[in-house]
């Protein structure tokens, strides 16, 4: 009997890789067999494909059916595969015309078959839409999937609504909606708050934008009330706007979580604000399948930590590597998945319960719930006091709103990419070097500094990329002491804790 054979794609992390699906037919006793590596969804598609095809108007074979999910080695999940299937078999039992049985290895197919024939929207779409328009394939997919497949510049597919059909468009009898990119308009990226609304705190304003420009993670420390979510929610207004490639790697991201992505929001940078009660796993990603966390839905956005000592210490500790990194891995027994996670962070937290007094043992405490090493991977911290009752009550004065700010991180950002290619936050020790050289009396400066706050060498690298950061910010050449000191003052957490 001949073998039929169409093409599908699976969800690993937020990659599609291809899968083959093999139908063969043969006489003997009436079964089902689904092989493969097919987990309980997969599994379950037998009895999904079966109604679907006889409610469709087709045979389902009395013989002995086997059905090959390639590469055998490729964990099969969800009911992602259902739409294939159904094909394979049909055209496995000459119920496909020659024409249309040809036509199968030029598309790749998906969706979910409800008992009538209907096809069910999946998760990764985008994904998918992808990977079939780079293999160059034809992507057969779900009507209420397609929005996502759409942002795919160059995609090339049809929206289908029924098993039945599938069939008609692959034997030339029907024409269904053609798939066609259509990429959305991008919303004002201060549509979550603008800096003007902002009262007073012109040196937190200041260092937001300095960490914006540079990329660098900040550490607000102040009272309640003093501004400090305001200021983080107004991070992304200010950063510059992403690019068609960067809004579809935030899309891929959101689209695999039970969420799914929302198409309205394409091409805005997110904003993610875990409670402190996050679980390592909500946070970093994981599960039995893994799946994206809060840090890789944040990516190419802002991650808002408030409260950051009330986080659980190990699941703050296990942020270190994926904000160095980018990306975070989540390795379980049976598979592996790579995630981005190119987030921006910026935390918040209380003054400790005795107010700057270093040597008592509740500040100490307090401090202790966030360790070294992590603050050293925050470039900026800064204290962010309350502001006062008659400034408040004062008509508000016009301020630097966020597309005037924004525009000047533009500027300092392209500065930095003509200059080295990446954001100063990303210099490594030799760009570092060659990028911030220091005169002998800067060097004493920052040396002296190191000393008295007792800073390490990550420490040290942090100011030093600070420093050119406003450096480019200000539009200047050089690094004086006047730009050093400026960098040193926004190590305030370094200073309170010094002789702790």
């Amino acid at each position: 009997m001949p073998i039929a054979k169409i093409h599908s794609r699976a969800l690993l992390g937020i990659d599609a890789p291809a899968v083959t699906v093999e139908a063969h037919v043969a006489p003997g006793l009436p079964a089902f067999t689904l092989v493969g590596l097919p987990e309980t969804a997969v599994r379950e598609s037998r009895d999904r494909v079966r109604a679907a095809i006889l409610s469709s108007g087709f045979e389902f074979p009395p013989r002995r059916l086997t059905v090959n999910l390639a590469p055998a080695d490729l964990p099969k999940e969800s009911a992602r595969f259902d739409l294939a299937i159904a094909l394979a078999i049909l055209a496995a039992t000459g119920q496909l015309p020659a024409t249309a049985t040809d036509r199968l290895a030029q598309v790749e197919c998906l969706g979910e078959l409800s008992l009538d024939g209907g096809i069910r929207p999946i998760r990764g779409t985008l994904s998918a839409a992808r990977a079939a328009r780079d293999a160059r394939r034809e992507l057969l997919l779900p009507a209420e999937g397609r929005s996502e497949a759409e942002l795919i510049p160059d995609v090339a597919g049809r929206a289908l609504h029924h098993l039945a059909e599938a069939v008609g468009y692959l034997a030339g009898e029907r024409d269904p909606e053609r798939l066609q990119h259509r990429p959305t308009n991008p919303s004002d990226p201060a549509i979550d708050g603008d800096l003007a609304d902002v009262r007073g705190q012109p040196r937190a304003k200041r260092a937001l934008a300095i960490a914006a420009a540079g990329g660098h993670n900040l550490l607000l420390i102040g009272p309640p009330g003093a501004g400090k979510s305001m200021l983080a929610q107004r991070l992304a207004g200010i950063l510059p706007p992403l690019t068609e490639n960067e809004s579809l790697a935030v899309a891929e991201v959101a689209a695999v979580t039970p969420g799914g992505f929302d198409p309205q929001r394409f091409g805005r940078r997110p904003f993610r604000a875990p409670h402190h009660s996050a679980s390592a796993v909500a946070l970093i990603g994981g599960g039995s399948q893994p799946g994206p966390g809060e840090i890789s839905l944040a990516h190419h956005g802002t991650l808002f930590l408030d409260e950051l000592p009330e986080f659980d210490r190990r699941v703050l500790e296990a942020l270190r590597e994926p904000m160095e990194v980018g990306s975070v891995m989540i390795s379980r027994a049976a598979r592996q998945a790579t995630f981005p996670a190119d987030f921006q962070l910026v935390a918040a937290m209380n003054p400790s319960p005795q107010g700057t007094e270093i040597h008592s043992r509740a500040a100490q405490r307090y401090r202790a719930k966030v360790s070294g090493p992590l603050l050293d991977r925050i470039d900026i911290h800064l204290e962010v006091p309350r502001v006062p009752a008659t400034d408040l009550d004062r008509p508000s004065e016009p301020g630097e709103d966020s597309a005037t700010v924004r525009e000047r991180v533009m500027r300092a950002r392209q500065r930095m990419i003509e200059r080295q290619g990446v954001v100063n936050a990303r210099l490594d020790a030799r760009g570092l070097a060659e990028q911030v050289p220091l005169e002998t009396t800067e060097r004493d400066m920052l040396n002296r500094a190191i000393e008295k706050l007792q800073l390490s060498g990550r420490a040290r690298e942090r100011i030093l990329k600070l420093a050119r950061s406003i450096a480019d910010y200000d539009g200047r050449n050089g690094i004086d002491g006047t730009v050093l000191a400026e960098a040193i003052g926004y190590r305030n957490l370094d200073r309170l804790f010094a002789s702790g």
